[in-house]
């Protein structure tokens, strides 16, 4: 699986912390994930802790898997003040090219405790498989 990655990452979320400055949908903040293989299915696990589901967007074009949330500031009072913030908001947003071996047709995708799973089996054509070979019973000899 090829991913695209940005190497001003970790100077992005400093920036963002000192700043206070959070994504937009026209420059989202990237989210943290982990990606590993567990059988016959490749597993992508994002954070995205605060999010709810409604606010979560998955998208398959060709091979460009695209996903978006947005983290959106919880309703406060008249009367709070707050204190301190560090708790992003905004928009985070993660592309990821799959390779042609993932069935991208049946994707699942669970989100529980803050964690966007996503499940892609791989394709069948990119499992191995067994090639019989026909016998010489087969050939026929020519008279004449």
């Amino acid at each position: 699986m090829l991913m695209r990655t940005d190497p001003f990452r970790e100077l992005d979320r400093l920036t963002q912390q000192l700043l206070g400055t959070s994504g937009t949908w026209s420059r989202p903040s990237p989210m943290p994930m982990d990606a590993y293989r567990e059988g016959d299915v490749y597993v992508i696990a994002l954070d995205l802790p605060g999010v709810t589901t409604d606010a979560i967007d998955i998208d398959v074009e060709r091979n460009m898997l695209t996903v978006k949330a947005e983290r959106r500031p919880t309703t406060k009072g008249e009367n709070v003040q707050m204190e301190l913030s560090e708790r992003p908001l905004g928009v985070f947003s993660r592309q990821l090219m799959l390779a042609d071996t993932l069935d991208t047709e049946h994707i699942e995708a669970d989100y529980d405790a803050g964690v966007l799973t996503l499940r892609i089996p791989i394709a069948e054509r990119a499992k191995p498989r067994k090639i019989s070979i026909g016998g010489a019973s087969e050939r026929k000899q020519i008279s004449g």
